[in-house]
């Protein structure tokens, strides 16, 4: 008994003693028990943070060629960055926070070269180098900086350039041009707009010297020509935008008309629908027309004047031998008068005049030379129909009304004025008045909440966080809390739970006890509760010390020596 007092009389251990002295009670199974309790949480927690702190993994570069591929790989290893593949290996994915700057890393290696050499070639010359083994370098790495350049359009996933460079010969009659051919492979679902085609030929012409545009070919990964010839419509920049500028040029017309007859019969209440005919030949034409010479207003250019005089007396004598017989030496007049009809009254010789007047006029010509321009309007088609009036009555009932003539003739010369209608063009207009139909709107089913991506998302994530919360939770409260429970429990506790379950009556006595305890101070309650404790083990040890002897016993580990 004494030895009993003296051991409950002793003061409390310190915490880190009581666990230890409670760990030491525990039973070799125990033991076991609680060490594999406590490595399968330590296991749980850690397995479920690595599993919610996995990196996302995302693609670093796609379609990789071997070569790029291992230098990749290498790369990555080097710099001890985590890696993985595709399925199928198509991809090299990194973390996510990591693909810009690893891009940017290997980028300033040189990686990836895309299978394709540029003018990085001749930076390893050798020297003793041919002449022919340096023009071969120097036009593959043309090639390849071609391919690279072609390449960074956004259709095209890669391109090779291969050219055709004739030697250069002393003989023009010998000289031939050098010609290239493009082939581009264009991503799924991706074309080659025709001015990314001229773009690429004009790109290619200007880089090699005397190159023709007319001399490079691309082709696409299917086989198909993309270089076409030149046509006359398509120089003209208007053949690849003919639809859109005919839709254009109708919506035009249509708000024309939906902006005039909005404020007048109200918004839903009408339809207007145009088709614009549309000339798209180029034509050229030249005219020079002359016209009449107006007298008083005809200006005159130049003019030239020539008269000539002369006194011939002309053939006389009847013809015959005589006449071409020398004249007779002259007389004079007096002595031999002169001859009848061949002098005139005064006795000479008639004289001749002559005159000619040249008059040149300005010619009144007119040369009128027309291109007549693209995309002008042939022919406009306008249609419109306007619904009925509603009116409610005193009833309440709704009525509808058809417009009346002189409103559809007012709504039809509006609209010829917003139009611009001209009968000599050949332009149409009907205007109509018709009830309209109620549109049923069919609401679209809603996307389920368990069917929205953003839901789902989000579901996982929730998840995610919920099983992490949930087995942490488990193992605080399941496995961490019960285990440190018994292992800190201190001895005033075991005491009471022996006295508890010694009996109904300690326990029942113990309870009258503690409700007769009034308010102390910390340190009285302390020695109060504990001299309670004593009376009631020593109470306990007067009825009933075989349960005293087996407590000591528990105490002093001598279950565990048998």
């Amino acid at each position: 008994m004494a030895t009993a007092d003296e051991a409950l009389a002793a003061p409390p251990a310190s915490p880190l003693q009581q666990m230890a002295q409670n760990f030491s009670k525990l039973s070799q199974r125990q033991k076991l028990a609680g060490a594999g309790a406590l490595a399968f949480a330590i296991a749980l927690l850690v397995g479920v943070w690595l599993w919610s702190s996995k990196p996302d993994y995302q693609v670093l570069f796609s379609n990789l060629e071997e070569r790029d591929g291992g230098a990749i790989v290498t790369a990555l290893q080097q710099q001890n960055v985590p890696y993985t593949f595709s399925e199928g290996g198509g991809a090299i994915l990194v973390p996510g926070n990591m693909v810009h700057e690893v891009r940017l890393r290997l980028a300033a290696e040189g990686l990836p070269r895309g299978g394709l050499v540029g003018f990085e070639l001749m930076e390893n010359q050798k020297l003793g180098l041919s002449q022919f083994n340096e023009q071969v370098n120097f036009q593959r790495a043309l090639e390849g900086e071609l391919s690279r350049t072609v390449q960074a359009i956004a259709t095209v996933s890669s391109a090779r350039v291969h050219l055709a460079i004739p030697k250069q010969t002393a003989f023009l009659r010998d000289e031939q041009k050098p010609t290239a051919s493009v082939f581009v492979n264009l991503y799924p679902g991706r074309v080659l707009e025709p001015a990314q085609v001229a773009g690429v030929v004009h790109l290619v012409a200007s880089s090699v010297p005397q190159l023709s545009p007319d001399l490079v070919s691309i082709v696409d990964q299917s086989g198909k020509l993309l270089t076409q010839k030149s046509d006359p419509l398509r120089a003209a920049g208007l053949d690849p935008t003919q639809l859109k500028y005919v839709d254009e040029l109708e919506k035009s017309y249509s708000e024309r008309i939906n902006t005039i007859l909005l404020p007048l019969v109200g918004e839903g209440n009408f339809r207007a629908q145009v088709t614009a005919d549309v000339d798209f030949d180029q034509t050229e034409q030249t005219a020079e027309t002359y016209k009449p010479n107006p007298s008083p207003e005809q200006a005159i250019r130049s003019q030239q004047t020539a008269e000539t005089q002369s006194r011939d007396a002309g053939a006389q004598g009847v013809p015959g031998a005589l006449t071409n017989q020398p004249p007779v030496p002259a007389t004079a007049p007096i002595t031999n008068p002169a001859v009848a009809g061949a002098a005139g009254a005064n006795g000479q010789l008639p004289l001749n005049s002559t005159r000619n007047a040249t008059t040149n006029y300005e010619l009144d010509k007119t040369v009128a030379h027309v291109r007549r321009a693209l995309g002008q309007v042939k022919r406009l088609s306008v249609a419109v129909v306007v619904n009925h009036r509603t009116s409610t009555q005193a009833n309440g009932r709704t009525e509808t009304t058809p417009l009346t003539d002189q409103e559809i003739e007012r709504i039809t010369n509006l609209v010829k004025e917003a139009v611009g209608y001209s009968e000599a063009r050949g332009d149409t207009l009907n205007v109509a008045s018709s009830p309209f139909a109620e549109v049923v709107k069919t609401d679209e089913p809603a996307l389920p909440l368990w069917k929205d991506p953003e839901n789902l998302a989000l579901a996982k994530e929730g998840i995610k966080y919920l099983l992490l919360l949930a087995v942490v939770a488990f193992v605080a409260f399941g496995v961490i809390r019960p285990l440190m429970k018994t292992v800190t429990k201190s001895a005033e506790e075991e005491q009471a739970e022996a006295v508890e379950g010694a009996g109904e009556e300690g326990g029942e006595e113990g309870e009258e006890g503690e409700g007769a305890q009034v308010t102390l101070t910390p340190e009285a309650a302390a020695a109060q509760q504990f001299e309670e404790k004593l009376a009631r083990a020593r109470e306990l040890a007067r009825d009933d010390p075989r349960v005293i002897a087996n407590l000591i016993k528990e105490w002093m580990g001598s279950n565990e020596q048998r």
